[in-house]
């Protein structure tokens, strides 16, 4: 039986300020309710941008305590289930995203979630791809905003975290202070638009400690590969410390000189786009599957 933590525990700010929701030992399942990244501020496509209090946005649930997390371990967050509500919504406006100084209206449009498809107009339904904006632990120094990703995770928009997906976390603080919200229904890489299908939910996680092993900066896995997650000021430092982070994290597995780790991750590796549109650029370096099972590799 899973634990169940409600959304009226939250946080606006990934810290290790935060005050302690629940507490669970390593192991735990826990089913996680979230608001929306407005905190189901906005209910209509005519919501005007000035009703809308910028100060409560991508509210986190949490924070959860994982008993025998350390400074140093790993946090492991299973991603079990995700349940999305029945409606969403897509924004865009002046100032905001890729296409922001080309917009002059805030623009809200209401996104029904019918028989599995995210409903945008008439023509066009869209397949869902239920995914987690704003997921991460408590960070080193000082508090990082929710709406800023980092090494501590936050909101990182990587459309990899999705249901079946493992993530994998540095720990920073005792007990992690791990934390999540600002799900989607659907969203492309790079949410250019400042906004995917946002959306409230439940989201269910197994969260484990890992011992001997650490990390700087969060990796995720699925049935496909491996990513590390990394995000700078700007998007080609992200990639390019992305791959460095993963050359440094591989290599010792291998029989390989770098050159040839270089060469193998030239040829198969992937750079892929988070997002392009929060405070800080979000990039992640995909390594397939096959690769580390060549080498016999289990990273965590």
């Amino acid at each position: 039986m899973s634990e169940v933590l409600s959304k009226e525990t939250f946080f606006y700010a990934f810290s290790k300020e935060n005050q302690v929701a629940k507490k669970v030992p390593s192991g735990s399942t826990v089913q996680i309710e979230t608001y929306d990244c407005f905190q189901n501020q906005i209910q209509s496509q005519d919501t005007p941008f000035n009703t809308v209090d910028w100060n409560r946005v991508n509210p986190a649930t949490g924070c959860i305590y994982v008993e025998d997390a350390q400074p140093g371990d790993i946090l492991k967050v299973r991603i079990d289930d995700i349940e999305l509500a029945e409606q969403g919504l897509l924004a865009t406006g002046p100032g905001l995203g890729v296409m922001g100084h080309r917009i002059e209206k805030f623009t809200v449009k209401m996104i029904p979630i019918v028989d599995g498809k995210a409903v945008f107009n008439e023509r066009l339904h869209l397949p869902l791809n239920p995914m987690i904006g704003v997921i991460g632990v408590a960070p080193e120094d000082a508090a990082v905003n929710n709406g800023t990703p980092g090494a501590h995770g936050g909101n990182m928009d990587t459309t990899l975290i999705t249901t079946g997906a493992t993530l994998y976390f540095p720990v920073f603080q005792e007990g992690a202070l791990f934390g999540l919200g600002d799900l989607h229904a659907a969203m492309g890489d790079g949410e250019i638009g400042v906004s995917g299908i946002e959306i409230p939910g439940k989201v269910t996680v197994t969260l484990d400690v890992i011992k001997g092993k650490s990390i700087p900066y969060p990796f995720v896995e699925n049935e496909e590969g491996v990513a590390v997650i990394v995000s700078k000021e700007t998007l080609d430092e992200a990639a390019k410390a992305a791959v460095e982070i993963f050359a440094d994290t591989l290599l010792p597995h291998t029989d390989l000189t770098l050159a040839e780790l270089t060469m193998l991750f030239s040829a198969a590796g992937q750079v892929q786009v988070s997002q392009i549109v929060d405070p800080l650029m979000t990039a992640r370096f995909f390594v397939p599957k096959a690769i580390l099972d060549a080498y016999g590799v289990k990273l965590f």
